[in-house]
């Protein structure tokens, strides 16, 4: 049984996975639209969008008050797997970041953006994966189906 205070932590793990949930179904579709005059402008919000939700992710997960920090210290065992979660953050971060300057290109390639879109999706998908696989392993607490 978690006490109060973790579980108010939790809800905001919770709610900070469904928002980021969110943002990728937001670059989800806007790469899926037909590659008209809008096209653009809806990926370069949902980008952004993502890009902002990306690093409250990573704040929330590696500041020193985050989920990392309490779950080191009460699963220490765990710290392998925390290490690898850092070290996605950084890959993940580098790439919303390459999408973010392609899509301000004055001609973006749609193509290669929809494919390094996809790819990011598929990448962070699997970490969030690994991040609920963690945290069910540190707390026996499933936060993974959120919508």
């Amino acid at each position: 049984m978690l006490s109060p205070e973790m579980t108010a932590f939790m809800e905001g793990v919770r709610r900070r996975r469904s928002e980021l949930r969110q943002a990728m179904g937001d670059l989800e579709r806007a790469l899926a639209r037909p590659a008209n005059p809008e096209w653009i402008g809806r990926v370069r919000q949902a980008l952004d969008r993502m890009n902002g939700d990306l690093r409250d992710h990573v704040v929330a997960s590696e500041g020193a008050d985050g989920l990392y920090a309490q779950i080191l210290a009460d699963a220490p065992h765990l710290s392998a797997r925390v290490e690898h979660l850092v070290r996605e953050h950084e890959a993940l971060t580098t790439a919303i970041g390459a999408l973010v300057t392609a899509a301000e290109s004055d001609s973006p390639d749609v193509v290669a953006l929809r494919d390094q879109g996809t790819d990011f999706l598929v990448r962070l998908s699997r970490h969030r994966q690994a991040g609920s696989d963690l945290m069910f392993d540190a707390y026996d607490l499933d936060v993974g189906g959120e919508t």
